[in-house]
Order: structure tokens, then sequence, then C-alpha cells
């Protein structure tokens, strides 16, 4: 998939109209008060870009699920707030989307000023895509910028829509995931190796199937791997398993095994009796489980195997915890496998949701190349699909 996509840089935005979706959907405590500003920090260089390039800036985005309906606790407020903080200057809120409010805010901001519309699930006709309320939208700008990774791989009003009336472009943060994102999957420094974790096989049978025939070695860890276990013929006792997949599992390997491809499963397990924080680990081999106990990491010699992998890797992706991490006794794997990459010399991408937040909360964020923004758009671009709110821009 060629993603040679025109960014902020390649459009004259001087004294232009340009609305900007971003991901501004951050986390907030009972009082409205932003516990966590990553994403809106994540978008400023574009914003920066385009103010002090003279352009009128109309900002755009989503938070939370509202289900097409005001309420008040999704409104944008606390996140126009903190923008007018960062950029020192007031950043207006909308009182609506597309209504008299934003549509009289949206006339009168001047080059070097920006506003920011209320939510725009407000409306069930984001989600939807509706050419009409993509339409209204598109009317107040003159240039449309995509610089919301995170919701790329859905077909949006803001994210897609808007893109059959305006000038389309990807503002920094889209450009940057997909340079590096794109050179690792179509021209990677060798030995490229993948990391795949989390709970199901279903959730990354595509993954693992597109990354077989692109890497030199696949890992899996985490829920998924009692899966491949079972269908090997082996004990997992209460382990998560999905049966109904033994047979793409063993297929998967099957596949490896043919284009020579390394397939690193488990070698061993730290098990408990119980799902909870407090269960006592104990560590047994891989495919042998004792009856009533459950796997909720990889063994100590499991990350021996893993990180020997990694150290000498050209390049390393990963996404998807080994083990259970939000319980310390259980997040021993995902720990060394961070550690592991944050000291190997490769280009290293982590590629968004919780193997995102396990590098953060480890402190292993600034030794990584790159931490994808968005968990479900960086799985089903590794998946290599095409992401709708990256195809709808215009090309270079």
């Amino acid at each position: 998939m060629d993603y040679n996509k025109k960014n902020v840089e390649d459009i004259d935005v001087n004294g232009k109209k340009v609305i900007v979706r971003c991901d501004f959907n951050v986390p907030q405590d009972e009082t409205g008060r932003i516990t966590d500003d990553k994403r809106i920090v994540a978008a400023l260089p574009t914003i920066k870009y385009l103010l002090e390039h003279k352009a009128a800036v109309i900002l755009c985005s989503h938070l939370g699920r509202p289900k097409g309906e005001f309420k008040k606790k999704y409104s944008l407020a606390p996140v126009a707030e903190r923008l007018s903080e960062l950029l020192k200057q007031e950043v207006k809120l909308a009182k609506d989307v597309i209504g008299p409010d934003a549509k009289a805010l949206a006339a009168a901001v001047q080059p070097g000023q920006a506003i920011l519309l209320e939510n725009v699930r407000f409306h069930k006709e984001e989600e939807k895509n509706d050419p009409t309320f993509a339409k209204e939208l598109a009317d107040m700008a003159e240039i449309y910028v995509n610089d919301a990774f995170g919701t790329a791989h859905r077909a949006h009003a803001t994210t897609a829509g808007i893109a059959d009336y305006l000038p389309a472009v990807c503002g920094y943060l889209i450009s940057k995931e997909i340079s590096i994102m794109g050179k690792a999957l179509a021209n990677p420094a060798r030995p490229f190796v993948a990391i795949l974790g989390g709970a199901k096989v279903s959730d990354k049978i595509n993954v693992i199937n597109n990354l077989i025939d692109k890497c030199d070695t696949v890992i899996i860890g985490g829920g998924m791997a009692y899966t491949f276990s079972k269908a090997q013929g082996g004990s997992i006792g209460t382990s998560l398993c999905e049966e109904d997949k033994f047979d793409l599992a063993l297929g998967l390997l099957k596949k490896a095994e043919e284009k020579g491809v390394k397939l690193l499963l488990p070698v061993d397990t730290v098990c408990a009796d119980h799902f909870a924080a407090d269960a006592v680990p104990s560590v047994c081999e891989a495919g042998k489980i004792p009856d009533g106990m459950m796997g909720l990491d990889i063994g100590p010699k499991t990350v021996e195997l893993f990180s020997q992998a990694v150290a000498d890797a050209g390049t390393v992706v990963w996404n998807g915890p080994m083990g259970v991490f939000e319980f310390d006794a259980f997040a021993i794997g995902t720990k060394a496998v961070a550690k592991a990459i944050a000291g190997s010399k490769a280009i290293s991408i982590i590629g968004g949701g919780d193997s995102a937040a396990a590098v953060e909360k480890l402190g292993f964020a600034d030794k990584m190349t790159h931490i994808s923004t968005g968990g479900g758009a960086s799985l089903e671009f590794l998946e290599g699909l095409e992401l709708p709110g990256i195809a709808c821009l215009n090309d270079k």
C-alpha cells in the first residue's frame, strides 16, 4: 500500500480557512478535569504550523461515545481550555457542530486564530459518514487536514467524508505514523521481528498472517499463545483458549515453516490457580499446565528466548502484552520484553493500545523509536488494510 500523502507543508494555507480533525479523546475524572493531555499535546505541532503560516483554524474531534446526542460530560469545553493554555491564545469553543454558533465562529475566525467545534459525535451523522453533514462542515473551510491517526481506520464524516469536498492533506502525526510504519512494513531493516501478544488469536490472525510474509521472526505471547499450545496437543489447564481457532493456529505455524520464518511460542509459563492480583505465581513448562491452573504470563526461559530474538533485530514491531500486566506478579514478561526492546539498537515500533500503555507505565517510552497513537488503526495498518482516513487524502 502506497501511503505517499500530501501533508500540511505541501499546500498553501496562508489566509485560508482550514478544518483540522484531531484526536482530543482524552481521559477525564468525575469533575471533567483532563487527567492525561498527551493527545492534545501531540496535536500541537500541526496546529502551530497552521497558525504560524496564517491559516484560520477550525479544530474538531470526538470525545467518548455520546451516541449522537448532546451530553454535558462529553463536551469539549475542558479541551478548549487546555488548548488555550498550551497555545497561549484563546481557543473559543462553539456551542454546536454545524449549528448557528459554529457557523458564526467559523465565519469570524481570523488568520493566526483557532476555534474548536463541539464534539462531532453529538451528531449520529458523524459515525454514519453522512454526506450532508460532511458537506456542512466542509462549507466552513477551504482545506481539510486529518491528524487523527487513532480514528483513521474509521470511515466517519470528519475522518473521511469531508475529503470529498475539500483538498485533503495530513498533519504531522499521521505523516509520522505512515512514514515510520509504512517503511517498516515495506522496506524494514533486518532481521525484522514482530512480537504479538494480547488475549485472542481472533483479534490478531490477519496481523500474524500479514507479518509472516514480511518478518524474519514472529513471536507470540499473551493469552493467545495458549490456543496455539492446545492446538499442538498441549495441556493448558483453565487458561484462555479459542478452541474454534485450532485449525487457523496450526495453519499459521505451517505457513511460517514453509516460508522459513521463525515462529516462537512460549516454552514456559507463569501460572496461578485463579485470576487475581494476589494469586500465587508458579512456573511450569508450556503445554504442561496442571488442571485447575491458568497461564497468566510468560516464564523466565521464554523471557530469555524472546529477549535474545530482539537483541540483534534491525526492526521490532510490538503489539499486545505478554501477560496480565495490570497485576504486578504477572507483568514480569511484558516488562522484560519492553526492556529488551528498549535496550536493542533496532528501530522499535510500539503499536498503540496496551503495549503503548505498558511502555509508558514502565518508563521506556523515550527509548522507543515510535509509539503509535492508535490501537485499532495501527493493528489494521499492520494487517495491510487500507485505512479510510488516510486513503481519502490527496497523493503527493
